[in-house]
């Protein structure tokens, strides 16, 4: 049987040589310094795996059995070779065979025409290999509390959680079971990423960048996160409500790129009270962190003492956000239509996200752009109340006090910009 084969087939083709070619000059550096004769394949030798299985793709659909026996065969070539590497005790190297069958399917999956998959495999595949010294470091670097810490995230985060169903339930059906079971996976997560983070860069650098991306997700997760090291009473007070005078700086800028991209009509006014407090709340940031002892005398109190996964913090970080959920359903049947910023608020307080997808799923015309404004500032600065209550009441007032300030202070300012906005 002739195949005619069409560009999209050379193409693939070509993409399924040339991932090849690409996972075979990351293997052939990584063995550059091996002896002759104990090195599995070279570049070469994994271009002809992509190769192969970019033929196999393209047959497959004209000559499957021919396909099948291209990739058998090669397949066995792989099997034959570790076979033969084997004989060499400090040449075994079940990466490289598994490497080569991997090239293969890629090559097919290029071949098969799904270059976007083919491409994204062979990617992870030379990150991961590149990644050899790291992890290894990082394996070696582990604790025994370590382990279990990931071991119990993995647990809520990975089997827990897709578990749960997402049907409402409780009073005014204002509960889902894998809603709620999220703050805790966020809470939990950001807390273990701060701590590794900590470990691995540095208090400072580690503890003010897990605060400053995990608000890009939720300030109030993180900022649960930072109380709960509070209460376990390790590393630097300042610098733990830095970051969280931090994370309170980032809420406000994302709020308003987020209505910006949501509800436009909304930012000039609600930028009033966003400017203001962000402004506040980096210049809190900072006096924190000049404040905050160096890095080198908290790096082992932070290790020594922290627990890396403590969940207590984020169950009842998950109970308020249940609290709140069930009285803004409240509020709108009770309120309807008209307590519609009584609502947004009320929800909004554990997560002024939520406000504002709600806000600008709205029907256009609903509210007046400067209503809308308005509207949105009053879950912002709740919200920002929220958080500091949280520190407050998690890590404790003698250690908590001095992060909960810049978010008291960046609602006064927020206030007095509402104010000339109104």
């Amino acid at each position: 049987m002739i195949v005619a084969l069409g560009r999209a087939d050379l193409l693939n083709l070509a993409l399924a040589l040339a991932l090849g070619l690409l996972i075979g000059i990351q293997r052939g550096w990584a063995q550059r310094e091996e002896p002759d004769g104990t090195r599995f394949a070279g570049v070469r030798t994994y271009g002809l795996f992509g190769l192969v299985g970019g033929i196999a793709g393209v047959a497959a659909p004209h000559a499957g059995a021919v396909a099948v026996v291209m990739l058998a065969a090669t397949a066995a070539l792989v099997l034959i070779g570790y076979w033969r590497t084997s004989a060499h005790p400090t040449a075994v190297s079940g990466t490289a065979s598994l490497v080569g069958l991997l090239t293969i399917a890629c090559g097919y999956f290029a071949g098969n025409g799904s270059p976007a998959a083919a491409a994204a495999a062979a990617g992870s595949i030379v990150l991961l290999l590149a990644m050899r010294g790291p992890l290894h470091q990082l394996v070696s670097n582990l604790e025994e509390r370590e382990v279990m810490a990931i071991g119990r995230f993995a647990l809520i985060a990975l089997v827990i959680l897709p578990l749960l169903p997402n049907t409402p339930f409780g009073p005014f059906d204002a509960w889902r079971p894998r809603s709620l079971w999220l703050v805790v996976v966020l809470v939990s997560g950001f807390s273990f990423a701060g701590y590794l983070a900590a470990k691995w860069l540095g208090p400072s650098k580690g503890t003010l960048a897990t605060a400053a991306a995990g608000s890009l997700v939720s300030s109030t997760a993180v900022t649960a996160a930072m109380a709960a090291r509070h209460r376990a009473g390790d590393g630097d007070p300042d610098l733990l409500n830095a970051a969280i005078a931090l994370g309170s700086a980032v809420m406000f800028a994302r709020v308003v790129v987020l209505a910006g991209a949501l509800a436009p009509f909304a930012v000039p006014t609600l930028a009033m009270a966003a400017v203001p407090g962000t402004i506040v709340s980096l210049a809190g940031t900072v006096w924190l962190r000049r404040r905050a002892r160096a890095a080198n005398s908290a790096v082992s109190d932070d290790v020594k003492l922290r627990n890396p996964f403590d969940i207590g913090p984020a169950l009842l970080m998950m109970a308020l956000v249940m609290a709140m959920t069930a009285a803004a359903r409240w509020a709108l049947v009770h309120f309807g239509d008209r307590g519609l910023a009584v609502v947004l608020a009320i929800s909004g307080t554990a997560d002024v996200d939520s406000a504002i997808i709600t806000l600008g799923s709205l029907p256009p015309g609903t509210l007046a752009a400067h209503t809308a404004g308005l509207v949105l500032i009053a879950p912002t600065l709740l919200n920002t109340a929220f958080k500091a209550s949280i520190a407050l009441s998690v890590g404790g007032w003698e250690r908590a006090w001095p992060g909960a300030a810049p978010l008291g202070l960046s609602i006064v300012a927020a206030l007095a910009g509402t104010a000339v906005a109104m």
